[in-house]
């Protein structure tokens, strides 16, 4: 399948978000949304599926490290169901394994040598670029 897909890293401050290009070969970060407000950070969420033309929502799930779902995963559904409802029927919504995608997001912005405390900002949407990259290589 062909088309734009846009990785969500849903969090109740700040929301990071990546996004592929339409052959589904490349996932580049965007600006994280920081907002407290679920129906502002899904609107703007919805926006850019409409500008960047996305075809799949990806929305990481924060499993618990034993693999079980937590009160995080519960918050990151509802957020889904709302998000959903705001999407073009045309837009598939998927779920993927976020476990240890943060992690990830830090080991590789520590590499780029910039402070621990500049890093900060940039967490949340290399978490996304992480997630994203995972689906693009299945």
């Amino acid at each position: 399948m062909r088309g734009r897909v846009l990785a969500v890293d849903y969090g109740g401050k700040r929301t990071g978000l990546a996004i592929s290009d339409p052959m589904r070969i490349v996932a580049s970060p965007l600006e994280a949304i920081v907002s407290t407000k679920l129906e502002e950070t899904i609107s703007k969420i919805a926006s850019i599926v409409t500008e960047k033309d996305a075809k799949v929502v990806l929305v990481g799930m924060p499993y618990l490290p034993n693999g079980n779902e937590g009160e995080q995963c519960a918050r990151v559904r509802l957020f889904l169901r709302a998000l959903q409802e705001q999407l073009p029927d045309s837009v598939q919504t998927e779920e993927i394994d976020e476990r240890f995608s943060s992690h990830e997001a830090r080991r590789l912005l520590k590499e780029t040598g910039k402070k621990r405390k500049d890093l900060k900002e940039f967490v949340d949407s290399t978490a996304a670029v992480v997630i994203l990259r995972e689906f693009i290589a299945k």
